[in-house]
């Protein structure tokens, strides 16, 4: 946010939603971070910290080099990726799609 401040971010309307939105360069990378170090051991407790959601709380998607993508992107891929499971749209990292041509 522009405070700085990660839970001022409004998402889906709800205050008590917290975004968390990372650009990485390949999927490879991003599981690399999610499975070692302090994260994984942050992560292996988030039961004490989360209430537990059935449905999709995590979306992928190719982003163009350079842009930006904004919290709206976000709600709108991962409402699509709840309707209609991964897609070449909104995927997750078990069910992967390859880049298009042009984004790396």
């Amino acid at each position: 946010s522009d405070s700085g401040n990660a839970t001022d971010v409004p998402v889906f309307g709800d205050d008590w939603l917290i975004v968390n939105m990372s650009v990485w360069r390949n999927a490879e990378a991003l599981t690399a971070f999610m499975y070692a170090g302090l994260h994984r051991e942050l992560m292996s407790r988030r039961r004490e910290w989360f209430e537990q959601v059935r449905e999709a709380m995590t979306a992928l998607w190719w982003v163009p080099a350079g842009e930006r993508p904004a919290v709206a992107d976000a709600e709108e891929r991962l409402l699509h990726l709840r309707e209609h499971g991964p897609t070449e749209r909104a995927f997750t990292l078990r069910t992967r799609f390859p880049a298009p041509t042009g984004v790396r």
